[in-house]
């Protein structure tokens, strides 16, 4: 595994590159940092090489840049992608997004079509957050800024990320959520302007994507239903939706292998379909 750094408009990004194979870059939730996929890192390395990025403000990247949007968000990851094809030859990866970082993926693949091979969006809803959801966010912040990721506002985030049964029974799961809240700090406040109370209505993003699209959704997450998902996969040109039982918003930390089996066989049966090009490395 090699570490480097990107220069963005959000600040410096921390990248790990692990693996082997045409490229994949992992973008990953709110809250948590790349940490949040090791988990599955086991599964998909031998198909791919995974790029995985500590998203602005979060673990090992810069934590100085104002608060933005995802089309900003888009923007560093083009940077990222740019940077990708420098080190493996690539023009184009297969993005893995969790939340935040499936919201980035469609808004590239939607405006950038030629970065995009494929695209796993998990846990990503099309639409902005409702009212009651935006409420809660603006009643947190305070608290955040000044009691950090503590009392009341531990019990908030950990609720709406993780299941009851990953909360008393997964204490390795919330090692991860409270690791990468530490190392954001306060910094995490302009990633949740950014990533959830900036969150746009994407619906007209769904529209122009082209390339193949995986929508994976959780059995509890009431935000971003599987019909839901299903619905909005349907209107577009080729994309499905599976489902990741027992899970809420995170499931490679709360269901990695279910998680895995999932992208490596959309992967698999985009790939007979129309087989990847040759990076440097596969030259």
């Amino acid at each position: 595994m090699t570490e480097f750094d990107v220069p963005t408009r959000l600040g410096r990004i921390r990248v790990r590159d692990v693996g082997e194979g045409p490229p994949a870059v992992l973008w990953h939730s709110m809250f948590v940092d790349s940490g949040s996929w090791d988990r599955i890192v086991p599964g998909l390395a031998g198909r791919r090489r995974l790029f995985i990025v500590d998203a602005p403000w979060c673990g090992a990247s810069e934590k100085s840049a104002a608060a933005a949007d995802i089309e900003a968000c888009a923007d560093a990851a083009r940077e990222i992608i740019a940077t990708v094809g420098d080190v493996c030859g690539a023009e184009a990866v297969d993005w893995v997004g969790n939340a935040w970082g499936g919201h980035v993926g469609m808004h590239l693949a939607a405006v950038e079509p030629e970065r995009i091979n494929t695209l796993v969006a998990m846990s990503a809803p099309t639409r902005p957050i409702d009212r009651a959801l935006r409420r809660r966010i603006g009643l947190l912040l305070p608290m955040y800024r000044v009691i950090g990721a503590r009392g009341p506002v531990w019990s908030a985030i950990s609720t709406t990320l993780f299941t009851d049964r990953t909360r008393s029974d997964d204490p390795e799961a919330i090692a991860v959520l409270r690791r990468g809240l530490r190392a954001s700090g306060r910094s995490m406040i302009p990633a949740i302007r950014t990533a959830i109370l900036n969150r746009t209505d994407l619906t007209w993003a769904a529209a122009r994507i082209t390339c193949p699209v995986l929508f994976v959704t959780t059995d509890d997450r009431g935000e971003w239903t599987p019909e839901e998902a299903r619905e909005v996969a349907a209107t577009m040109l080729d994309a499905r939706e599976v489902t990741i039982r027992e899970a809420r918003v995170i499931p490679a930390l709360e269901q990695p292998g279910q998680t895995v089996d999932a992208v490596l066989d959309f992967w698999a049966q985009k790939a007979e379909e129309s087989p990847l090009p040759a990076t440097t490395a596969d030259s």
